[in-house]
């Protein structure tokens, strides 16, 4: 694309990420161009959202990428790549091992033969990078979780992440363990209207199950996975917590057994985001020795009632100690 149409983008984009409150965004799926615009944009301080950049996982940028190493400045942090393992739920693109309850002998698919999915997990393992691969049915989260427990043979801080985690069979939770489900907490509000016609009653129980696998490895990121859904954390807050819709559907909320605490879902969106990111040492909480990215509201998300989430205000936004928004 057009490059200053690119940077247009790039600047607005970061307008409505300040106006939210987020102040460092994981990008999925970028290319070396756009990683290099963003690098370039940030050195020359027009740019001054912290960006963790997930490298589209085309065999051309493995290579360029782990060659190159991890790239690490103030403001953009390069050392994971984006894998998709399947399609999507809604259009039954999702693989699972099951066929799909509303539409008989079909069953989604992987997006690449199960050798690949080998293949470049053992040429990011033998890197620094981490690889998170899109997984949204059973079939699919089961056969990536397999395949990095293969090249991971128990290493402990490759922080490997599983993009979605959305439908999981009942016996590949515990597989969660030393790898990061990191969901994005409005897909089961979003969802919820005609995901049980997609897969039943049966395999909902360990649909959108987020407290299960938050029990996994004790905490998980979470984030909102805008363009695709709103970029607004409050709706991520309001999913996560009360588990129903901006009008409040429905009552008693959705699978409740499956919510997050407030204080779990704070975390998710500050300091365990950050970890998931590896850059928990600089950012998502304040402390000494941290950068100042941090922001005030105009009421307190720990208190408010649920129904009055959603009214929630940005009043400032500050990275590293300024005020930008």
């Amino acid at each position: 694309p057009d490059k200053q149409a690119s940077i247009k983008g790039l600047i607005a984009a970061q307008k409505i990420a300040f106006s939210y409150g987020l102040t460092t965004v994981d990008d999925a799926g970028l290319e070396q161009s756009t990683i290099e615009l963003i690098d370039s944009l940030q050195q020359e301080n027009e740019l001054k959202i912290r960006v963790y950049a997930m490298v589209s996982a085309t065999q051309k940028n493995l290579d360029y990428y782990i060659n190159k190493g991890i790239i690490k400045t103030d403001r953009l942090h390069v050392r994971s790549f984006k894998v998709y393992g399947d399609g999507a739920l809604g259009s039954r693109g999702a693989a699972m091992r099951e066929s799909y309850s509303d539409r008989n002998n079909h069953f989604g698919a992987l997006i690449f033969s199960p050798e690949r999915y080998r293949e470049m997990a053992a040429q990011i393992a033998a890197s620094e990078y981490q690889m998170n691969t899109h997984a949204i049915g059973d079939s699919a989260n089961t056969w990536i979780l397999k395949t990095y427990k293969e090249f991971l043979k128990g290493k402990q801080n490759k922080r490997w992440r599983i993009e979605h985690a959305q439908i999981i069979a009942p016996e590949d939770f515990t597989l969660f363990e030393n790898i990061i489900p990191s969901i994005q907490p409005t897909h089961a509000t979003s969802d919820m209207y005609w995901a049980e016609d997609r897969i039943g009653k049966e395999r909902m129980k360990g649909a959108y199950a987020y407290k299960q696998l938050m029990d996994q490895n004790g905490w998980i990121p979470l984030g909102t996975d805008f363009p695709v859904e709103d970029i607004s954390p409050f709706k991520t807050f309001l999913a996560a917590v009360g588990r129903v819709d901006a009008k409040g559907f429905p009552e008693g909320g959705f699978q409740m057994e499956n919510g997050l605490t407030r204080e779990q879902t704070i975390r998710g969106m500050t300091i365990w985001a950050a970890k998931a990111s590896f850059l928990e040492k600089e950012v998502g909480s304040l402390e000494a020795g941290k950068k100042a990215d941090f922001i005030i509201l105009a009421q307190d998300l720990m208190q408010v009632p649920v129904n009055k989430i959603l009214d929630t205000k940005v009043v400032a936004t500050f990275s590293g100690g300024k005020k930008v928004f």
